[in-house]
Formats: C-alpha cells, sequence, structure tokens
C-alpha cells in the first residue's frame, strides 16, 4: 500500500468525467489520495475564451500540480485541450502518465501524449501509483502488458 497524497490534473474530455471518479475509488484503495485539480461537472469552467481558458484557467492548475495524468478513452485523442494540457506540462517538467480507462481494450492515444508521456499504464492501481510517483516508466497496454510508444510529431502548446 502507498499512503500517500499526490496533485494531480487529470486531463480528460468532459464526456469521461464519471470514470475520474472511478480513477481516484481506485488509486484511495491502493493507498493513494489524489487532490485533482482538473476541470470537470463538478468543478465547472464557464469561461468562453480559449486564451483565458488556457493562461487564467487550466495553465495555474497544471503548475499546482507533480503529475498530469492523462484518462484514455477513443475521445481523448481528437481533443485539443487534452494535447495542450499535456503539451503544456511537458514545458512545466510536469510527469505525465496515461492511464487506460476502466474497461477500454484500446484505442488511438493523443499525439502529445505518445510524444512526451512518461508511461501509459493499465487500470491497475499499483501500476498507476508506481507510474504517477516515477517508479515506473514503461508503456502498457489496456491489460497490463507491455507497449511500445509511438513516435510522432511534436503538439505545440503555443
Amino acid at each position: 500500500m502507498s499512503d500517500q497524497t499526490k496533485n494531480v490534473f487529470v486531463s480528460h474530455i468532459h464526456e469521461d468525467d464519471a470514470g475520474l471518479s472511478q480513477l481516484r475509488t481506485l488509486l484511495e484503495k491502493n493507498g493513494m489520495t489524489i487532490r485533482d485539480y482538473s476541470i470537470n461537472s463538478d468543478n465547472p469552467n464557464n469561461a468562453k475564451s480559449e486564451d483565458y481558458i488556457k493562461s487564467e484557467i487550466l495553465a495555474p492548475r497544471i503548475r499546482a500540480c507533480g503529475t498530469l495524468v492523462v484518462y484514455i478513452t477513443p475521445g481523448t485523442k481528437e481533443s485539443h485541450y487534452v494535447n495542450w494540457e499535456i503539451a503544456y506540462a511537458e514545458s512545466q517538467g510536469k510527469r505525465i502518465v496515461g492511464v487506460w480507462a476502466h474497461g477500454e481494450s484500446g484505442c488511438d492515444q493523443p499525439e502529445a501524449l505518445s510524444d512526451f508521456g512518461d508511461a501509459v499504464v493499465g487500470w491497475h492501481g499499483d501500476s498507476i501509483i508506481d507510474a504517477i510517483n516515477g517508479k515506473s516508466n514503461g508503456w502498457e497496454n489496456p491489460d497490463g502488458s507491455p507497449s511500445q510508444p509511438r513516435q510522432i510529431a511534436r503538439y505545440s502548446c503555443g
């Protein structure tokens, strides 16, 4: 067990908000509590200006965290905000960990995750905690079997 608290920003699409609760529960069962700095339906962002959202809402939250966790589902690949959040976290020297959503059987990952990610892990509490803590830098398929990161062009956070 890993009795600790971490400041984490979970990058996701709003359609996957329910998965964030499942992720927190899984981590808590394995001894880690996260302070989630994400924007979700419980903590909505009603701003309209993309520049304002990035500079005044997302950037400070990402800077306050030690790790950016990317909740991987089919919809995250195409999300402009998810890719920006990952690239911004990388520019701030944050650890970036992809976590396959519970029950996910595989899909394309966001391009920025493939480029900047430190680890991608399946839905296993100990694996996620090890990746967040920097004890694991491996890339896994959703079932936890080893995978190779894709090599792709850089995605700019600018």
